[in-house]
């Protein structure tokens, strides 16, 4: 048995699941490239048969990438198997990871079929797939539901068409650690072929233990290869947290025995990374990467930590990625000193155009702005207007008045495709005023399920306000992002980038629904 632990990262397809986490390409390849330098073992970069935005995200990462796996999900069928490996056909090194499902309950009432035809389909699937790439996984969805000696008979076929790697997913976060590990032992040990497969968990949120399942499926069960999603982004309640399960072993080496591959300083700028595009604001008080997570209120704490660090911390700050915010470039900073910046925080654009939209804003932003970080450059960079200039809905200016026994008046001009509107509306506030007026002109009718106002790099009223929208239509959930340090433009901009993820016509099909 290796004493290496795989990391299989799936903020990419699994955590994109989230209501309103869906990327576009540029996204997604942006990520993709921190993962990498993160020295993630396998990035599944999407489920290329769900849309073709989301083939050509999988086909442009699996060009790119060149040191990590790339994996597409497939689900047990001939055509999304051919649309993955048609995807990953550019990839140095390419995974075709499949499924179907097996408990009782998934294949009575989604899948109608009998345990016989899953067997079956199971094993030609692999088989289809063993015949197309190298490296095959296999995921019985809902496994842990699953009557453990039906499983074990499809995790023997499996193994024997040649699937490397059996993944065993608790679908629905409803395991307890340690029947979850002790369910994987015993299913490894009914399996005779086991030995020929690195086994993997792949674990939900919902009651709060994905972390502490995984750990428990790689220490009782045996797994070698955990399935984590970076801030622990997915549908529901999430997947099992990336930072927390590396920084779990890699801490406690001495009980769990492994090591890891990750470039553990590279953790804090991922998740900041991730979050920012997502809009799924990291909790203060998160494991690992919240604000807090290396903070020390207590007068007691911070005493023992100044005399040694180790009374308090288990883990070093800078270690993961933390480091005091270091001003990188100001207002008279040139073209190629933004440009060498870009390149440090792992951010490529893909053509000197963009290059160009991105430095014209940087400019704007230092000339109101006296104090430029690492966040700020990331955040203009995240602004979908500096890499797609196709935008269906683009903010022109804004103009907003706001007194003290007076209802605050906004006025607004913004681009709808080619033509230029203009509108004013008074509201509640001058965020209420801004929206209602753009929505005078567009009328979308979508339902506001969340407004969120987040500081870029703190500590300072001069930091850039990060807003947060998310709307909902015609069963369609879309976050939008806007940043800027007047919050009232951020909040304009957020609703305009939600609009514009609403007008977009791609669809997506939910990889385990």
């Amino acid at each position: 048995m290796t004493d290496r632990l795989i990391i299989f990262d799936t903020t990419l397809r699994d955590g994109e699941q989230s209501p309103g986490a869906s990327m576009t390409r540029e996204e997604k390849l942006r990520i993709a490239r921190q993962l990498e330098r993160m020295k993630v073992d396998v990035i599944e970069a999407g489920f290329a048969a769900s849309s073709n935005g989301d083939f050509e995200a999988v086909k442009a990462i699996a060009a790119v990438v060149k040191d990590s796996t790339v994996c597409s999900l497939a689900r047990a069928n001939d055509r999304d198997i051919s649309r993955a490996a048609e995807a990953l056909a550019g990839a140095g090194r390419a995974r075709i990871h499949t499924f179907i499902a097996t408990s009782e309950l998934h294949m009575e009432k989604k899948l109608r079929m009998t345990r016989e035809q899953v067997l079956e389909q199971a094993l030609l699937s692999v088989r289809f797939a063993r015949n197309l790439c190298g490296d095959i996984e296999f995921s019985p969805e809902d496994g842990y539901r699953s009557d453990i000696d039906f499983l074990a008979r499809v995790c023997e076929a499996v193994i024997r068409e040649g699937a490397g790697t059996i993944n065993i997913p608790d679908t629905v976060g409803y395991a307890i650690p340690e029947l979850y590990g002790d369910f994987i032992r015993r299913l490894r040990e009914k399996v005779p072929n086991s030995d020929n497969a690195i086994w993997s968990v792949h674990c939900h949120n919902d009651l709060g233990m994905a972390v502490a399942n995984s750990l428990a499926g790689v220490k009782i069960g045996g797994a070698r290869q955990i399935e984590c999603t970076i801030n622990g982004l997915g549908e529901r309640a999430g997947n099992c947290s990336l930072e927390e399960v590396v920084m779990a072993v890699r801490t406690r080496r001495d009980y769990f025995g492994l090591d890891v591959g990750i470039e553990t300083s590279q953790i804090v700028p991922a998740s900041k990374l991730v979050s920012q595009t997502t809009g799924f604001v990291v909790q203060p008080n998160k494991a690992v990467v919240g604000a807090n997570a290396f903070a020390h209120a207590s007068g007691i704490h911070q005493d023992g930590v100044l005399k040694a660090r180790d009374t308090y911390e288990i883990m070093r700050a800078e270690d993961v990625g933390w480091a005091a915010n270091k001003i990188v470039l100001g207002k008279l900073s040139g073209r190629n000193a933004f440009k060498q910046r870009l390149q440090e925080l792992g951010i490529e654009l893909e053509s000197e155009a963009e290059i160009n939209a991105a430095f014209v804003r940087f400019k704007d932003l230092a000339d109101r702005k006296n104090e430029i970080f690492d966040e700020d450059i990331v955040a203009l960079v995240m602004d979908e207007s500096v890499v797609n200039d196709a935008e269906h809905y683009r903010l022109l200016s804004l103009a907003q008045r706001s007194e003290t026994g007076e209802r605050p008046h906004a006025a607004i001009v913004f681009a709808v495709g080619h033509q230029e509107h203009r509108a004013e509306s008074d509201g509640n506030g001058p965020v209420d005023a801004t929206l209602q007026a753009i929505e005078s002109v567009v009328q979308s009718g979508a339902e506001m399920l969340l407004y969120s106002v987040n500081a870029i790099t703190g500590g300072s009223t001069e930091s850039q306000g990060e807003v947060t929208v998310r709307l909902q239509h015609a069963g369609r959930v879309v976050n939008g992002v806007g940043a800027d340090p007047d919050i009232i433009v951020a909040s304009a901009k957020a609703y305009l980038s939600a609009l514009n993820k609403l007008q977009s016509k791609a669809e997506r099909v939910a990889a385990q629904g």
